[in-house]
């Protein structure tokens, strides 16, 4: 069993936010005399909100680690479904509950992130076989602290400064993680191994489940909007476009601003009809927005497959080909990369000869 120190060094050893939670779950498992850790996020969709069980470990062995991009969002609990979850968020206190007597096992509800200005909401959920001593919830509070000012630190990191979404670095530390297959059981051995594989970085292949989408997204005319309206409007244009962006994507689907105009999404969805709906639907909310002192503007976005072969620079390119296509016949458009290819319309690019990149 590892001391309170080596666990103080694992959660701030890390570099990536996906283990983080694994880690405060394991060093809970060890040092506090618990049967069961739980960790649980609040995710939305469409205004509607539920509960996603991140982590979940058992002081006898086993548990789960949920990858959020492959879960169903509609078979998640709504936050009205568990209300003493729901009270410790609301409330920002400790919530116990003694299901069999006051001296019998208790389910204890903490939350997790204490400061209201946080962009995320979840629960520490606990259960004993007791109630849990003052040294014990003291123990579980500094572990929280650390867990959630690494968790801010890598935030910072992983964020475009101008927009808040994730930046470039972050989509190249998580793409291989986020494109693993689930986890599903975890053993102590393979979280070991989760860190062997992460570590490797892009040197590795990985197993790829078939229905991970990475696409592109680019503001059509973005350099005529910044000469005739200036940095400071082209940049408020920028925070507009992702503010809809966070709007009309999931909760769960990884956004990223790369730099300039150009934006990406990471998702995971059953099929290309539905890639594409989501993309439709993010164009449309664009064409529509009147934005301050610019007007109507409109976005052209591409995307594609990863397959089991990608890296990030492979994947995007494929993405950035799509939206060029767009951008050359009429903008306003989304692409398949793989629907252009099935129709030949790079070969057609390639005679018109307008750029050399297809």
């Amino acid at each position: 069993m590892a001391s309170l120190i080596e666990h103080l060094i694992k959660l701030t050893d890390h570099r990536d936010r996906d283990l983080l939670e694994l880690t405060l779950s394991k060093a809970l498992i060890d040092l506090v005399p618990i049967q069961r850790v739980l960790i649980s996020k609040v995710v939305s969709e469409e205004g509607v909100k539920r509960w996603m069980d991140i982590t979940v470990l058992d002081a006898r062995g086993g548990g789960k680690v949920v990858d959020p991009l492959r879960i169903d969002f509609q078979t998640l609990p709504l936050l009205e479904d568990n209300r003493d979850r729901l009270h410790c968020i609301q409330q920002q206190q400790k919530v116990e509950i003694a299901w069999a007597g006051e001296d019998g096992p208790r389910i204890t509800y903490l939350p997790l992130f204490a400061d209201p200005t946080a962009d995320v909401e979840g629960v520490l959920e606990i259960h004993s076989a007791s109630a849990l001593q003052d040294d014990h919830l003291l123990l579980i509070a500094d572990l929280a602290r650390v867990f959630r000012n690494m968790y801010r630190l890598l935030a910072y990191s992983d964020r475009d400064a101008l927009t808040g979404l994730l930046n470039r670095k972050s989509l190249d530390d998580t793409f291989y993680s986020a494109v693993l297959e689930e986890l599903g059981e975890l053993e102590e051995s393979s979280a070991a191994a989760r860190q062997a594989v992460l570590a490797a970085g892009q040197e590795r292949r990985h197993r790829v489940p078939p229905n991970y989408w990475l696409g592109t997204i680019s503001v059509d005319n973005y350099g005529t909007i910044n000469d005739q309206n200036g940095h400071l409007i082209a940049e408020e244009v920028l925070l507009l476009v992702a503010r809809i962006m966070n709007n009309t994507f999931r909760t769960y689907d990884r956004l990223y601003r790369f730099g300039g105009e150009q934006f990406a999404v990471l998702m995971h969805c059953p099929d290309e009809a539905l890639v594409q709906a989501a993309f439709e639907r993010f164009r449309a909310n664009i064409e529509k927005f009147n934005f301050p002192q610019v007007g109507r503007l409109t976005i052209c976005a591409g995307f594609t497959r990863v397959t089991p072969d990608d890296s990030p620079s492979t994947a995007l390119e494929r993405a950035e080909r799509a939206v060029d296509y767009g951008q050359h016949h009429g903008q306003n458009k989304v692409f398949s990369h793989a629907e252009l290819v099935r129709k030949g319309f790079f070969a057609e690019a390639l005679k018109i000869g307008a750029v050399d990149i297809f």
